[in-house]
């Protein structure tokens, strides 16, 4: 069996004319990884599996067909990363790891996240929040901060599996770590980056008009933009309010903030910046965004935004998938269901996971089974994998 699953991941590999080192990269494993997969002298697991599928826009199950799926080992993990958490400002066990180690498994871990991969996050992220909180505990002095900057970023990587599938008192719980840390970091730039997570607590209950003033409040208390790395941050923070606001019905102060945003990203090259991505192309993905967020008159001005122009590959995967999902959303509003679903199927092949978590994508093709007179095999598919029949 492995040695069919290595020839359909090779086979996939050469479709989408990728070499072994392009597949490597993409899937944050080693290029001897990839070659002894490829060659049937290891099997991959499930986490190794949806790595390598999500980096050749496939989902698992068509590289293995015993595959079973992501979001039933996700939802197995929530407990444990909520037990985690549950003390976690109680001093407990020493660390296991080195606290070296620990970082490098945080970058890993961030890495996994910008790229959606959120099976492998809920496999690590118990033992990852482990070691980061009593490697905290144990601090003192100038390694405190570093320490609490650990535990910030796990969690966060923590947090996007939570909220992506839903589990939203777990995600907000998440958020709190995440800010306990990060006054204890006393770095500004990790408090905006905290006030821009913090924001999905809003985007989950609804409470977009909170939301913004909530935002809207951070950036006033926040310094100046003294570094790149502030000012990136600090535009991250307008970009996600324009957001917030678009969806609280404020579309002057959503403007405003896209305006405010777009300022900042005209002297930065697009990149990530503590774990947050931002710089031209995010903030037109943005754009995007707000008008959708805004609707009704608005569309247009999406479809127009996004006409002919294709996010790069310095955009993380998800925020690039994110945007086919909203182009998908406009385009149906638009009365162009065959356009929609191209868009969602471009989703797909970029970030899997992330479009088989999403509601508006699974709402969206629900839609267009709806609409569609002649159900077509490819629809049909699409919906069952992603849960919409």
């Amino acid at each position: 069996m492995a040695d069919h699953i290595g020839q359909r991941i090779a086979a996939r590999r050469h479709v989408q004319r990728m070499t072994q080192a392009d597949l490597a990269r993409g899937s944050h494993v080693s290029l001897a990884m990839v070659k002894s997969v490829e060659r049937g002298a290891r099997t991959p697991s499930a986490v190794l599996l949806e790595a390598l599928a999500s980096a050749l826009g496939v989902d698992p199950s068509r590289l293995d067909r015993s595959y079973t799926g992501t979001s039933r080992r996700v939802h197995a993990a929530l407990p444990s990363i909520s037990a985690v958490i549950a003390g976690y400002d109680v001093p407990l066990d020493p660390p296991t790891r080195p606290r070296a180690e620990v970082a490098s498994a945080v970058e890993e871990a961030t890495e996994w996240r910008l790229a959606a991969q959120y099976g492998r996050i809920a496999t690590a992220a118990p033992a990852l929040l482990t070691d980061a909180l009593a490697h905290l505990h144990a601090a003192s002095g100038a390694h405190r901060a570093a320490a609490a900057r650990l535990v910030v970023a796990a969690a966060r990587a923590a947090d996007a599996v939570a909220y992506k599938v839903g589990a939203h008192d777990l995600s907000a719980r998440l958020i709190d770590v995440m800010r306990w840390a990060a006054v204890q970091t006393e770095d500004p730039d990790i408090a905006a980056v905290t006030s821009y997570v913090h924001a999905e607590t809003f985007f989950a209950a609804r409470a977009h008009r909170a939301g913004q003033v909530t935002l809207e409040r951070a950036l006033d208390a926040g310094p100046g933009p003294g570094t790149t790395r502030a000012a990136a941050l600090r535009g991250a923070l307008h970009m996600r309010t324009a957001v917030v606001a678009a969806r609280a019905g404020a579309p002057d102060a959503a403007h405003a903030h896209l305006r405010e945003a777009g300022k900042f990203a005209d002297h930065l090259k697009e990149g990530v910046y503590l774990g947050t991505a931002f710089g031209p192309s995010s903030v037109r993905i943005h754009r995007v965004a707000v008008a959708v967020s805004l609707g009704g008159d608005h569309i247009g001005r999406a479809l127009e935004m996004a006409g002919g122009w294709e996010p790069g590959e310095e955009i993380p995967a998800e925020r690039r998938s994110g945007f086919y999902v909203e182009i998908g959303r406009a385009q149906l509003w638009a009365g162009r269901p065959d356009a929609a679903f191209e868009s969602l199927k471009v989703a797909r092949r970029l970030a899997p996971q992330h479009v088989r978590e999403h509601p508006w994508a699974r709402e969206d093709i629900e839609t267009i089974r709806r609409i569609k007179r002649s159900d077509t095999a490819s629809l049909s598919s699409f919906a069952e994998w992603i849960g919409a029949v």
